[in-house]
């Protein structure tokens, strides 16, 4: 099993934490992480862009002359696709799907690959507690500050029930928190380094160990 040092508030090393081997020490596949990034982008994807069709423009729905005898070409309907003002053929809609199908396994494994290359390069930090009183950002900051994390851009995974730790990282510049139940690859690459709290370790082994 894999260890790394374990600080308290301020600042200072305690001791040791172990950490799962099948979480925090496998062998890291990048395409399996580019997948995962890739599949949970593309399945985080609104369409927005929406055009009418000739069935939802505005307009009557009267010939706009009879078929025959006027010497004009003859139309069926001012909504056509070919009259100004027509519905749009082929154009985007917002009932496109954008998903890509991924097994929970291969998402798993991409997890661990990530976290074992934030323990290989000494960018996952643990901590006996995470207490912040009433969710003051000062506090926290000074907390960040005696931490070798400090200064730098970092994502504080807590446990759900953790708002205090929230609140008070949301005035941190580079600062970012998630809670531990909705951890994701793509949170975990946007930031260099973690902190997490011994008990948290506890709660993402139990989340997301590979059996």
């Amino acid at each position: 099993m894999a260890s790394i040092k374990l600080y308290n508030q301020d600042g200072k090393e305690t001791g040791s934490v172990e950490l799962d081997s099948s979480l925090f020490a496998v062998p890291i596949q990048q395409e399996i992480v580019h997948e995962a990034v890739l599949a949970q982008m593309a399945n985080s994807r609104v369409a927005i862009a929406h055009t009418k069709d000739r069935g939802e423009v505005a307009g009557t729905g009267k010939k706009p002359w009879k078929q025959k005898g006027t010497g004009r070409a003859r139309h069926g309907s001012r909504r056509s696709p070919i009259w100004v003002g027509g519905g749009i053929t082929f154009g985007p809609r917002s009932d496109r799907n954008f998903s890509v199908k991924i097994n929970k396994k291969t998402r798993r494994k991409a997890l661990a690959m990530v976290l074992t290359d934030k323990v290989n390069e000494g960018k996952f930090v643990a901590i006996e507690q995470l207490i912040v009183p009433e969710g003051k950002s000062k506090i926290l900051a000074q907390i960040l500050s005696k931490l070798p994390i400090a200064g730098k851009k970092t994502l504080i995974l807590v446990e759900p029930e953790n708002r205090d730790v929230s609140k008070a990282a949301s005035n941190i510049p580079n600062v970012e928190t998630l809670p531990i139940n909705a951890l994701n690859v793509v949170d975990l690459l946007k930031k260099p380094n973690v902190l997490i709290s011994k008990e948290g370790i506890e709660m993402l082994t139990r989340l997301y160990k590979r059996v």
